[in-house]
């Protein structure tokens, strides 16, 4: 028997941050990265939260790929505060670290519930809205997928005016990690009908709204789109999970500190190839794999198509790669100039093996082998 429920109430559109104003807590811990907090973007927070007379604290160490030892620091802040709530503010650092802080606390001390309200200030988590969150453990350079229930935000807003001001790099990075969670959402072994509608949804706007966010970012329709198709995907993968594109991708960043959207953009041919074989590909073979009228129906959400389905397959795989190079995403590590040759090969036959104890690799559509994640990661560079 299977499920589906979505715990998260979404607020989204015009003026949405004025939610703060009516939230059901009144002593509330804004979790955000030091950017934000020392702008005047946090403003837009903190202003609907004196409106609506609440008290608020502000904890604001959040980096990126939030470290365990920034974590335990969120749980010591937590617990000397004791909010009603966390506002976590920014991308899915802040939310993921907050999500990771509110659990570990509550273990520690559990003074009662404690409600988390996420605002994502980037398109491309989805983080908002799922019962996931990413941490590193810096000494060891590992990333680690937590996921519990009680990790999913209570609430969601979703407002366009802060993705405004986005620049276009990590518009493109945050908004190919959409993409790819609606990807892999769609090929996933969990994959079901309901996250199927959401995936393909979010795919559909990525295919018309995402290079024009990327070429203006004062497009607020486009940013607006852009915020909602984040969302979907999310909800999308926090029911189907994800796949070996993110459990390669969170190796990448562990290491070689490549951002997150950015490691699965450059992953994805290179995957989507891999669980299709559309390389290896014969007249012979008489049925395809599984994912490949999956692949082939996402190529004719966007407008792809061709006489077969492999060839529909490979325009799919020519059209990510368009997308990388219109948005100046390198198509290989090489490309990037900041990586050694010698290091990452050396780093490889490491990866490989946390690739596939990732939690994301289990549902992958296609089993890999070691020996596939080692021949991905050199095509890779």
């Amino acid at each position: 028997m299977k499920s589906f429920d979505i715990k998260t109430k979404i607020f989204f559109g015009d003026n949405a941050l004025d939610r703060l104003e009516e939230i059901p807590y009144n002593k509330i811990l804004v979790i955000t990265d030091p950017f934000i907090a020392d702008s005047s973007m946090i403003q837009l927070v903190t202003v609907p939260l004196e409106k609506g007379h609440k008290q608020y604290d502000i904890f604001k160490d959040v980096v990126p790929d939030p470290p365990i030892e920034k974590i335990s620091e969120g749980v010591q802040k937590m617990l000397a505060y004791k909010p009603d709530a966390i506002v976590a503010v920014g991308g899915g650092s802040a939310i993921d670290s907050s999500k990771s802080i509110r659990e570990f606390a509550l273990r520690v001390e559990n003074y009662g519930d404690v409600g988390l309200i996420a605002i994502p200030t980037t398109s491309g988590t989805g983080s908002e809205v799922t019962s996931f969150a990413v941490v590193t453990d810096s000494k060891d350079r590992v990333k680690y997928p937590l996921v519990s229930r009680d990790m999913m935000p209570d609430e969601a807003i979703l407002d366009a005016e802060l993705v405004k001001s986005v620049p276009p790099a990590i518009t493109a990075d945050t908004g190919m990690d959409v993409f790819t969670h609606a990807l892999e959402a769609c090929v996933s072994i969990n994959r079901n009908e309901f996250a199927t509608a959401l995936a393909e949804k979010a795919i559909e706007i990525c295919g018309v709204f995402l290079l024009r966010a990327y070429l203006d970012g004062n497009d607020t329709h486009a940013r607006q789109k852009m915020h909602a198709a984040s969302c979907l995907a999310g909800l999308a993968f926090n029911s189907a999970s994800l796949g070996l594109n993110h459990g390669m991708a969170h190796q990448l960043g562990a290491i070689f500190h490549i951002p997150h959207g950015r490691a699965n953009a450059m992953l994805l041919p290179h995957i989507i190839e891999f669980n299709s074989d559309i390389n290896k590909h014969s007249k012979s073979r008489k049925e395809y794999l599984p994912a490949v009228k999956k692949y082939a129906t996402v190529a004719q959400i966007l407008g792809l198509s061709s006489y077969n389905k492999i060839m529909t397959v490979r325009s799919l795989v020519n059209w990510v790669q368009f997308m990388l190079k219109e948005m100046d995403i390198p198509l290989s590590i090489s490309q990037m100039g900041t990586i050694s040759e010698e290091e990452y090969f050396r780093a490889i036959d490491r990866m490989a093996d946390a690739a596939l104890a990732d939690a994301c690799t289990a549902t992958n559509p296609r089993v890999p082998s070691k020996e596939d994640v080692i021949a991905i990661y050199k095509d890779l560079w």
